[in-house]
């Protein structure tokens, strides 16, 4: 399923739906009218999702990872196959001919502009992509289109998570952004009333972790059967990885 965003920003949904992907990976085109594209995230080694990708991206100057995970990078090599493109992270592991891409550096393609934005949290090597001329941020799995995202102990800390919230919420502050573009969910055009909403989440989650220790749990799994009560249990693997990130966290302070 393809869809248009704006004149330069069109989403190409892959059919891997399930609890952590949501609706399925969300694989982005940018390309300035005119001009060659960029693909963001082109997702699992499907033939078929490959071939809508390629069918609005045309001519492929480059291909960009949000973070490792394999929902975003199991195509990798079958894209630079297919389109002969560079591939570009922030870890040099998930590059192929080209060099790892760096914190606020601009990826420049016949007239499109995207900045690359380090906000480690949900993995160590997340980035968000800024497309300068739709104010629109795309923020692999550091924000979703629905619900939250998880920090994927021990690859991810949550530290960095509020920092990388802060980081995105003063974008959105200095009006270089407007709305988020997930690779889960639905584009969110409420870009201020999201960074917040996940920032208080994240922080009354923290807090029941604490009294949760407090009250004698020991483990994450404790935590979790505390905590997440209320959870489909087949979520709470997930949600075991989230409590260790912030049992951490506590111990570090």
């Amino acid at each position: 399923m393809s869809e248009s965003i704006s004149d330069r920003v069109s989403v190409v949904t892959a059919d891997n739906p399930g609890i952590m992907t949501l609706d399925g990976t969300n694989t982005y085109v940018l390309r300035a009218p005119g001009g060659r594209s960029v693909v963001v995230d082109p997702g699992p080694d499907d033939a078929a999702h490959l071939d809508a990708v390629l069918e609005v991206a045309g001519d492929v100057a480059v291909v960009l990872y949000t973070h490792w995970h394999p929902d975003h990078t199991e195509a990798i090599d079958e894209m630079v196959r297919r389109t002969g493109a560079p591939a570009r992270a922030q870890s040099a592991e998930w590059c192929r001919d080209a060099v790892p891409l760096a914190d606020g550096e601009v990826v420049e393609v016949d007239g499109l502009r995207v900045e690359v934005v380090y906000t480690p949290g949900h993995t160590a090597d997340s980035i968000c992509l800024l497309a300068e001329d739709d104010a629109a941020l795309l923020t692999g799995d550091t924000i979703l289109g629905r619900g939250t995202t998880i920090i994927a102990h021990p690859d991810g800390a949550l530290g960095p998570y509020l920092d990388s919230l802060d980081r995105i919420g003063a974008l959105i502050d200095s009006g270089r952004v407007a709305r988020l573009c997930p690779a889960h969910g639905p584009v969110l055009p409420d870009a201020a009333g999201v960074v917040d909403f996940y920032r208080t989440h994240r922080l009354e989650r923290l807090e029941q972790v604490r009294a949760a220790v407090a009250a004698g749990a020991v483990t994450a799994r404790d935590v979790v059967e505390q905590v997440y009560a209320a959870v489909d249990p087949s979520l709470w693997p997930a949600a075991e990885r989230s409590v260790e990130a912030q049992l951490e966290y506590l111990r570090e302070r």
